[in-house]
């Protein structure tokens, strides 16, 4: 690559930085607690409630279901 390549290369890079808004920053980690609360959620309310068994015997019945055939 010449030099007139990479300095223009460069520039554009520059001038592509510069457009990306700034008030981004730390949204990710936002993002990945909010993920995470919800899990948390769903993981309570399946084992707090009758559901998980209901869960698992239906998982249970079309295993069963599956291999006997």
């Amino acid at each position: 690559m010449n030099d007139a390549m990479l300095k223009a290369l460069t520039r554009a890079k520059l001038a592509l930085t510069e457009r990306l808004p700034r008030g981004d920053r730390g949204q990710t980690a936002v993002e990945y607690l909010g993920i995470i609360v919800v899990v948390v959620a769903i993981v309570v309310a399946i084992s707090g409630t009758g559901l998980g068994s209901t869960i698992l015997t239906a998982i249970e019945t079309k295993i069963a279901e599956l291999t006997a055939k």
